[in-house]
């Protein structure tokens, strides 16, 4: 067998070495945070029950309110203070669970013990299960495994040929299919043959077919198509047996005949079927084409996709004249889309996915005879895409051909491979096949052959006899494929068609009937043969076939031949060729010369001109059919074969020549085509590889190949870098290249003929310290298709023909079952060992050849080498393990593995790479981001190979190349950013814990790099002591630290120059960094090397530093406690603070040793690591990066031994033991519990992070995209255009984005299912649980820390802070047992810190168990009220009175109810309840007034319960809910802190809706009641006195004054001890008032408060809040001045009750406040819609009018409300000061209305009988008050007599008319509405009738006298304004108005010659002496009126 043969089919079959590490998928790359492991590890968590989850079933709840509602309304059922009925409550209600022992007294060390084995029990073991991975792009260390080098397949799509039926059936017709690129012009798919025809049409055929071989029965075929687009048609082209005629004559009948006719056409078509079976028996072997028809695809596609039903019947109609030719249904889709998208990566042709169709081709155009070509078809369907297709115009056959069309399955069943094998999974050889069909791609494809592939496709075109002599018109090609002369060396190679044998020795072409020059369009399929010699070729025999059967004339006459030799010059012959054709047979020994040489004596067909044009393409994976490859193997096999001289071409070449011409061949392989590289890229690497291990001997001489082969490796790889740019990982890497080394590279062979030692070439399974080989194939790889031979190949004998049994019988060992193969293994024996030691003299190591040819190697070498060193770096390390594997020394020690010159090669290559990075990172970003990663994976592999010291050395090396860079930058961060992805890739490595040396002291090492040799023991690696050290140097990053923990040193090192808030333009790194190392303490976390504890807290102690580290951040770290307290972080020390007192964990000198320096140099510029003294600016973390920082330290804090942590603790200062409570107080926000509704609110609303916004932000902080994410970005985006979804058809290049990112895709997916929900909240539940139990533990170390130095006390103020921190979050039942267990220990150890130093903490205290006392939680309800109760009798024992603590939990339960919404009294008494018992139950106290005192507390806090509890009742009624809190605090006016508790609920409440009024008042009564206090304290002149100072701001304030000074002192312990009654408390409360005055837009009042605090601000000197008031008075009055006119405040209604329904509410009058402009109606629909729920609307009834209502007159079982609107009412002297707008609605005490009435009960009569009344109310405070509503105290009733009334409607009518004549702007609008009313004619009855009521006569009674003569006055005075209006209106109007203007001066003239008579009479009596007066109002009405004339 030829030896290029012999290599190729070996590298198809032989079986793979591959490499894997043991341990490999236990380093970080493979961290199960990152990977769907995650859910794994999750399942089992206890459900943690949390409060905020469990709220009241909405039903239950809100019946129980309704309830509530219908009862009684009285606020007062029972009098305030009626004991009795407390106790009555309390008594009957059930107490918690008592909790056992609590009142022992027990050491504080056993309860210590006690509660910390309760909380150490059944603890998740792994905290980083229960957080998600920080999202970040692809982990750099993750390198994919290469996918398995396998055989190309495009899209593919799985054709089925279901019947086919013309109108009448006489003949049979056979059918192929195509599918044809008509932009590409390409026929993009061999033929595939089928017939649909019955056995009755067969049979007519029978003499000339012999038996069909079942492989030729196929109907389904599979079409792969690489590049789908819109331009591929499917082309169904129909022949049938030769007969006599055109095809135009042949096809007639089909045309003409309609099936229905069938019967009335009889005897024709007897007659038809009669000639064609005479045409069957005499031409049966010869076809002529009959039809054809094309389906555009993309349409069937698309509209199949589209559609709803699961598979979709679309009809083609060919040539219909309605509709297009394509579907009807959707021919706009042909016609428009297809021109206008011609681009190939078109978004439709995706061919994965679309519904399974099923079309009816209902139309075939008949085949032209002249238009057989290819290129007339490519016109014909290019015609076809437009909607007026010239074809739509022809006549067409009609026909019915039903065709599936589906996406092909993944692996179908009885499938054939275009050779004619079996695909694996073939049950049954009898069963019908499916034929795979094989795609000749539009484009190059550019994948790497697999398998053994041989066929070559002969086209005959055309053929041109117009100039020969003779008859020769029904013209056939007879095409043989001959290995010798002789006819009857035919081969039986060619492919049958259809229904027919497998493989014939002949084919022929159709005829087309009488033509001298026909066109073809056969295929003819021929497998070649392995080995070709000379003597192989095609003979063409060209046939005049007689249609007609006449005497003497044979069926067919040899009109010509022609030949083309397979050969030449050894190379395949293929292409295009017009060959000349000689008329008479072929002289001997014609096959080894070519037609084309003018053979002496033989007749040629028009003088030797080239006549016949015939194509042929070989598919092959033997013949490269490239001459440069040709010749490169070639050279390199005759080397092997020994076998001179060589002939390549026209050359001979000779062993002397040799060495120079493969030299030359080597360097030539650029000038190759890539296609044929890439397909022979295995076969090509291994031959250069050969090269390099053993260097030829050439005429006895060794010739040196390595260098040429290097380089002819370096260019390859460089060419398939640049030119498959879509096809490489997110490091580079390009996946064909990847894949060569993962699979197909293994050490070269040593002997050159030795056969493949072993079976399988290389296996075995040995086990070593972390490599192992895999002896199962991974599951991954069963994508690789499996082959088997088919059966039904018959048996081909003869001589020329053994290398293909050879090459069969190769493959039919080998590939019958690739999948299992390729990766067999089997146990090594010692033999075929030993044929590996015994090598050649010249046997070179690979790796060592190649370390040697890359150090010296420059130029253009050295660069193409670095552009892709991964390549080499990855085929080195694969050398190495496989030499130390066949070299058996993989157990050798780590020292002696490799050769000293080697090594030194290694580090020289490393330093000088390093030296790349450092030099060129801002030049060549993209490639040396490449290198750096490349870098650090090679230093990755040798960790696992060669001596951990040599490879710290290499790192080092990088190290200090990289950091004495760094210090001259002035921008560093791109540069940290390359180191931090070089060490994170080292760092990943699966053995990093071992690396670090974890077990060992911290002692300088014995030996500079000492070898791990027990790495794998682990038990023996954890057992030293860490005594007696000192234990600071674990906890810093000091020398001795760095030395011993090399790798873990490098990390935290990294992680402190970064976040040092010094390291200027290091910022946009924090992330990177902080993902480093939370990813390897995650992977560390799931290591289940590592499950162990104690194991894990070695491995933690590699962390210590860390705390450390993350306490210098405080100051940066992101604020998660602003969420839900507006304190913010708490600030027990402030920034200034940690920068001084050296608490710095890094001194100076380390950090320069860090950054590679020892000692700091002075000359440094002072960009870097200088500690500016100014005071810095922080920059602040994001809430990931600080989540995941902080993560990171409770791991380290959890995972550590506690003894240590102990020691260390110890050793800090009390300014670091604050800071590190600090982190704990952060971290208790940071892990807070979100709830469940949150994850629910966050899932509906869609919640998409911009991850634009966020890429835009990192890359404007790094300056420059880095690199690797451009080249991420690329290939991702090569993949989303290239045109099949992935580039070359590669499988998803991205492979890990699918199954690595679970949680990621959840952020995007919008909508998630509930159980996802719940599973969230659950794993967030666990983790707030675990968090705070770490919190918990860490706090007991401080505290015993504390206990151990009492030294300490001041922190433990700190450590309450994070418990009551702790304890306000939203946390679990769990956690809050221990934590309330550890607050008890803290009291009970340290008593007199709560009760007498930190007095703000025991408030909180209080305030956090009394809330948890109120827990829905039982467990979380017993363990509150124990330790409230402790909390009492420790505070009783301390000093027999408890006065604190009842002060302050009387003051909480008050906050409590007061702004608490989901706040349950029932759960509280019940707590209470408990509390009474422990006091009865409490033995030791029983003498003392203890029991007593708690008692009396727990009464008077039921009774506020029970108040509070009525408010609840009241939550829907604003006003009746404030009246009862007011009532409360009116309760509470002897214990002032109360009171203030309550008004500052009541600000709250009404701010909440928005009465800032009402809010404001309430903080000036609090501001009045605390500076009450003060001056009985202290005296300070610039304070105010008490209440009288807030006089002027309300009248209200009085009622804040100090009760007497006997029942209140304000030093009595525990008064007056809040943190408002101080001046800071008033200043504070003075400015919310302001600020509440400004929003009602009360300005004069927000002066007024000013006025107070100005003094005092002036008294303390403090200019800035000065200028800040000043400010904001002159914002109050620029805004009086603004808004002056446009001001509205409130509008008032009296509301009455009657009926004994509202309980005490009922004859009650109140005046209610509401917002401005509120109508009426509003308010009416408000209250029915309340009360009409609370009683029933069929009982309420609102009064409509408003009369006095008479009780006896109601119905006393309903409820009635009266609703009248009033205004404030002011008497004249009042007016005086109330100018302004804000003076007549502020401080209002009196309101009017008017009721109209006659005297005979009606409302409304005639002028002269109406009367009308007026009541004027006055109410207990004045408006604005601390309540909305209040009650009428006073009431007065007005009457005036109908001449008043007409007095009051005529000044009315008199100021209206006035208002509108002098309103500036004037109004024409306004002005003409007033006059209308005035003088218009309609209206005339109104001024004048009063006139002529009232004036016509002087009255009888002269007490009326003035009455009439001031109305005769208002007349006057109106005739008067009606003048000035018209004069006025005048001026304002228009030409188009003068009409309208005379009209009313008309009417004016009207109205005043009829009042002139009466406005003139004037009463003689009242110009006499005055008459005695008896009416003052009278007087007061005649003043008015005359002021009235005066204006």
């Amino acid at each position: 067998m030829d030896p290029h043969v012999r290599d190729c089919v070996r590298s198809y079959t032989e079986d793979w070495a591959i490499v894997n590490r043991k341990y490999h998928k236990l380093g970080t790359g493979f961290n199960p945070n990152t990977l769907d492991k995650q859910k794994e590890r999750q399942k089992g968590l206890p459900k943690q029950i949390f409060e905020s989850d469990e709220a009241p079933d909405g039903n239950s709840y809100q019946d129980e309110q309704d309830d509530l509602k219908r009862r009684s309304m009285s606020i007062d059922d029972t009098p305030r203070g009626s004991w009795a009925c407390s106790i009555f409550d309390l008594k009957n209600s059930l107490p918690d669970a008592l909790l056992p022992n609590l009142l022992d007294r027990t050491p504080n060390e056993e309860i210590d013990h006690h509660n910390e084995d309760q909380r150490k029990s059944s603890r998740h073991k792994e905290l980083f299960a229960l957080h998600p991975a920080p999202d970040e792009e692809e982990p750099i260390e993750r390198l994919s495994v290469p996918e398995v080098p396998k055989e190309h397949f495009g899209q593919r799509l799985l054709v089925k040929c279901l019947s086919l039926k013309f109108e009448i059936e006489i003949e049979p017709i056979f059918a192929s299919l195509a599918l044809y690129d008509v932009k590409e012009k390409k026929k993009i798919s061999e033929n595939f043959y089928f017939d649909l025809n019955s056995e009755q049409m067969k049979g007519m055929l029978r003499p000339h077919v012999p038996p069909a071989a079942i492989s030729t029965l196929a109907r389904s075929a599979i079409f792969s198509i690489t590049y789908p687009s819109q331009d591929v048609f499917l082309v169904i082209k129909l022949e049938k047996v030769l007969q006599q005629g055109d095809i135009g004559e042949c096809a007639e009948p089909y045309m003409i005949f309609k099936e229905s006719d069938a019967a009335k056409n009889k005897e024709k078509l007897e007659k038809l079927k009669c000639q064609a079976e005479q045409f069957c028996q005499r031409l049966g072997k010869y076809r002529m084409p009959f039809a054809w028809t094309a389906i555009h695809l993309m349409n069937i596609v698309s509209s199949a996709g589209s559609l709803e039903r699961d598979s979709t019947e679309v009809e083609v109609g060919t040539g219909e004249r309605k509709g297009s030719w394509s579907e009807r249904r959707n021919s706009s889709i042909v016609g428009r889309r297809s021109l206008e998208r011609t681009t190939s990566g078109d978004e439709a042709c995706n061919l994965s996915s679309f519904r399974p169709a099923t079309l009816t081709v209902t139309n075939f155009f008949k085949q032209e005879g002249d238009r057989l070509s290819d290129d007339d078809l490519y016109k014909f369907l290019v015609d076809m895409k437009r909607p007026s297709s010239v074809l739509r115009r022809l006549r067409p056959i009609t026909a019915q051909l039903k065709i599936d069309i589906s996406p092909a399955p993944e692996n179908p069943h009885y499938c054939l491979t275009p050779e004619l094998l079996q695909v694996k999974l073939y049950p049954d050889s009898r069963v019908r096949p499916t034929r795979e069909i094989l795609e000749f791609p539009a484009r190059d494809v550019y994948i790497p052959n697999t398998t053994y592939r041989n066929l070559l496709y002969v086209y005959p075109q055309s053929l041109n006899f117009a100039n020969r002599q003779g008859s020769a018109r029904n013209i056939t090609v007879k095409v043989q494929f001959m290995y010798g002369e002789d006819p009857s060396n035919a081969m039986p190679v060619i492919f049958g068609k259809s229904s027919c044998p497998e493989f014939s020795k002949e084919a022929y072409t159709a005829v087309v009937y009488h033509n001298r020059s026909p066109d073809f369009h056969e295929e003819i399929k021929i497998k070649l043969p392995a080995t070709l010699t000379d003597h192989h070729h095609l003979l063409f025999t060209f046939y005049h076939v007689s249609c007609q059967q006449k005497q003497n004339t044979p069926l067919e006459t040899p009109v010509g031949y022609t030949w083309i030799p397979m050969l030449q010059n050894g190379r395949l012959k293929t292409g295009q060729f017009c060959l000349p054709v000689s008329l008479e047979k072929p002289p001997q020994a014609y096959s080894v010369l070519s037609p084309e040489v003018p053979l002496p004596g033989m007749k040629w067909v028009d003088n030797h001109k080239g006549v016949f044009n015939v194509e042929v393409v070989a598919v092959s994976s033997l013949h490269t059919q490239d001459p440069y490859l040709d010749k490169f193997f070639a050279l390199v096999h005759a080397l092997d074969e020994h076998m001179f001289p060589v002939r390549i071409g026209d050359m001979r070449i000779m062993e002397n020549n040799l060495e120079n011409e493969l030299k030359s061949s080597i360097s030539a392989l650029n000038s190759s085509q890539l296609e044929p590289v890439v397909r022979f890229l295995h076969l090509l690497l291994d031959k250069l590889i050969l090269l390099v291990v053993r260097p030829p001997v050439i005429a006895g001489q060794i010739v040196n190949l390595g260098q040429a082969s290097f380089e002819a490796m370096a260019s390859i790889i460089n060419r398939l870098h640049k030119n498959l740019d879509g096809n490489q990982d997110q490091h580079g890497r390009n996946s064909l290249l990847a894949s060569y080394i993962y699979y197909v590279f293994r050490l070269p062979n040593t002997y050159p003929n030795s056969p493949s030692p072993g079976p399988g070439g290389l296996g075995g399974s040995v086990h070593y310290a972390t490599m192992a080989r895999s002896a199962v194939r991974p599951a991954s790889l069963n994508l690789n298709r499996s082959r088997s031979l088919s059966n039904s190949n018959p048996d081909i004998s003869g001589t020329p023909t053994s290398p293909d049994d050879e090459v069969r019988s190769i493959i039919g060992s080998k590939a019958t079952d690739r999948s299992c193969n390729r990766m067999s293994s089997h146990t090594e024996t010692s033999s075929f060992l030993q044929t590996l030691t015994g090598r050649l003299p010249t046997k070179k190591l690979f790796h060592e050849e190649l370390a040697l040819q890359w150090v010296v190697c420059s130029g253009s070498v050295r660069e193409a080498a670095l552009q892709q060193a991964w390549f080499f770096f990855e085929l080195m390390v694969k050398s190495m393990v496989h030499h130390l594997y066949f070299a058996d020394k993989l157990d050798a020690p780590r020292k002696n593995r490799f050769p000293e010159r080697f090594m030194d090669d290694v580090t020289a290559l490393v330093s000088t790479i390093a030296g790349d990075i450092v030099s060129r990172f801002q030049k060549d970003t993209e490639m040396v981001e490449r290198l750096n990663t490349s870098l650090a994976f090679f230093l990755n592999d040798l960790l696992s190979i060669m001596d951990r010291g040599f490879v710290f050395a290499l790192i080092k090396t990088c190290y200090k190349q990289v950091s004495s860079k760094l210090y001259s930058l002035t921008n560093p961060s791109n540069l940290a950013s390359l180191r931090l992805d070089f060490l994170r890739i080292i760092c990943s490595h699966e053995h990093y814990v071992t690396l670090n040396l974890p077990c060992s002291l911290l002692t300088p090492p014995a030996s500079p790099s000492p070898s791990v040799s027990s790495a794998t023991s682990q038990s023996s690696g954890f057992s030293t002591n860490v005594q007696d050290q000192k234990i600071a140097n674990m906890f810093e990053l000091s020398v001795p630290f760095r030395q011993q923990h090399y790798l873990a040193g490098l990390v935290l090192t990294e992680l402190a120059v970064i976040l040092d808030p010094d390291a200027e333009g290091l910022f946009g790194l924090h992330k990177k960094v902080i993902n480093m190392v939370h990813n390897l303490l995650s992977s560390h976390d799931s290591d289940p090397r590592y499950a162990d504890p104690q194991v894990k807290a070695r491995v933690a102690m590699l962390y210590l530093p860390l705390i450390g580290v993350i306490m210098e951040t405080v100051p940066q770290l992101y604020d998660f406690t602003e969420s839900h307290n507006q304190r913010g972080r708490p600030s027990c020390v402030a920034v200034d603070d940690y920068e001084s007192e050296g608490g710095s964990m890094i001194s100076q000198t380390v950090a320069m040793a860090i950054a590679g320096t020892s000692v700091p140099q002075l000359t440094r510029p002072s960009s870097f690591l200088l500690t500016s003294s100014s005071g810095r600016q922080h920059s602040t973390f994001s809430a990931e990066s600080s989540r995941s920082l902080l993560i990171c330290l409770l791991w380290v804090l959890k995972n550590a031994d506690e003894s240590v942590l102990q020691k260390w603790f110890t050793d800090l200062s009390v300014l670091q033991l604050n800071r590190l409570l600090d982190l704990l107080y952060l971290c208790v926000s940071c892990f807070e519990y979100k709830g469940k509704k949150v994850f629910e609110r966050m899932n509906s609303l869609t919640f998409k992070k911009s991850k634009d916004m966020r890429a835009k932000l990192e890359e404007a902080i790094l300056g420059s995209i880095g690199a690797r994410q451009e080249m991420v970005r690329r290939s991702r985006g090569q993949l989303e255009r290239s045109p099949s979804g992935s580039a070359f058809g590669s499988q998803e290049n991205l492979r890990w984005r699918k199954d690595m990112t679970h949680w990621r895709q959840n952020t995007e997916k919008l909508d998630k299912s509930r159980a996802e929900i719940e599973h969230e909240a659950l794993i967030d539940g666990n983790l707030a649980t675990e968090a705070n139990l770490i919190i918990l533990d860490t706090l007991e170390i401080v505290v015993q820390t504390v206990s151990v130095t009492e030294s300490k006390e001041s922190i433990l103020g700190g450590v309450l802070k994070v418990l009551l921190h702790s304890m306000a979050c939203n946390q679990s039942a769990l956690y809050l047992q221990h934590c309330f267990a550890t607050q008890r220990a803290l009291v009970s150890k340290f008593p007199e810190l709560l009760f007498e130093e930190e007095t703000e903490q025991c408030a909180d205290l209080c305030l956090r168990l009394l809330r948890h006392c109120s827990s829905s939680i039982s467990t979380i309800r017993s363990h509150a009220s124990a330790s409230l109760y402790l909390l009492m009798r420790q505070n009783f024992e301390i000093g027999n009175n408890f006065a604190r603590v009842k002060m302050q939990v009387t003051m909480s339960l008050s906050s409590l109810v007061g702004t608490s919404q989901n706040f349950n009294e029932e759960f509280l008494r019940r707590s209470l309840k408990t509390i009474l018992t422990y006091a009865e139950e409490d033995l030791e106290l029983r003498e003392t007034t203890f029991p007593d005192q708690v008692q009396d507390l727990v009464f008077n806090l039921h009774m506020i319960l029970s108040d509070t509890v009525k408010m609840k009742e009241h939550q829907e009624d604003p006003e009746m809910l404030i009246d009862l809190m007011y009532r409360i605090a009116k309760g509470y006016q002897n214990s002032p802190d109360l009171r203030l508790t309550w008004l500052q609920n009541m600000a709250g409440k009404h701010s909440e809706r928005s009465n800032h009024a009402e809010s404001a008042q309430c903080l000036v009564h609090s501001a009045a009641l605390v500076a009450e206090y003060l001056s009985m304290l202290e005296d300070r002149k610039y304070l105010p006195v008490g209440c009288v100072t807030f006089q002027n701001i309300s009248s209200n304030v009085l009622e804040e004054s100090a009760v007497s000074d006997d029942v209140v002192s304000p030093d009595e312990e525990g008064i007056c001890s809040g943190k408002y009654f101080t001046e800071a408390g008033l200043v504070g409360l003075l400015e919310q008032a302001a600020a509440s005055f400004s929003m009602a837009g009360m300005y004069e009042a927000v002066n007024e408060v000013y006025k107070v605090l100005i003094p005092i601000h002036e008294a303390n000197r403090d200019a800035k809040k000065l200028s800040t008031i000043h400010g904001k008075l002159q914002e109050a009055f620029s805004k009086i001045v603004h808004q002056d006119g446009k001001r509205m405040f409130g509008t008032y209604f009296r509301v009455g009750f009657y009926g004994t329904k509202f309980g005490d509410l009922d004859e009650q009058e109140f005046v209610y406040k509401e917002p401005a402009i509120t109508k009426l109606a509003e308010i009416s629909h408000r209250l029915e819609g309340f009360y009409g729920e609370r009683f029933g609307e069929d009982v309420l009834e609102v009064i409509k009018d408003s009369n006095p209502v008479d009780k006896c007159k109601l119905d006393p079982n309903k409820a009635y409300i009266q609703i009248t609107y009033v205004e404030p009412y002011f008497d004249t002297y009042e007016m005086k000061d109330r100018i302004t707008y804000f003076d007549k609605n502020y401080n209002l005490r009196r309101f009017m209305y008017c009721t109209p009435f006659t005297l005979d009960g009606r409302a409304h009569g005639e002028l002269h009988e109406q009367f009308k009344r007026k009541t004027i109310l006055t109410t207990s405070h004045a408006f604005p008050y601390i309540k909305t509503r209040i009650n009428v105290i006073h009431k007065e009733e007005i009457i005036l007599t109908p001449i008043e009334v007409a007095i009051e409607d005529m000044q009315k009518k008199t100021q209206e008319l006035a208002f509108a004549t002098h309103q500036d702007p004037a109004d024409p609008k306004m002005l003409q509405m007033v006059l209308q009313g005035s003088v218009g004619t309609t209206v005339n009855q109104g001024p004048l009738e009063v006139a002529q009521v009232f004036l016509s006569e002087i009255p009888n009674d002269p007490k009326l006298f003035r009455h009439h003569n001031k109305l005769r006055l208002c007349f006057k005075d109106f005739t008067k304004r009606c003048e000035d209006a018209l004069r006025k209106n005048k001026s304002l109007i228009g030409p188009d108005q003068k009409e309208y203007q005379r009209e009313l001066e008309r009417n004016y003239h009207r109205l005043k010659e009829a009042l002139q008579p009466l406005i003139n009479r004037k009463i003689p009596q009242l110009y006499k002496a005055v008459l005695p007066v008896t009416c003052h109002r009278w007087i007061s009405d005649f003043t008015l009126s005359a002021e009235i004339r005066r204006v």
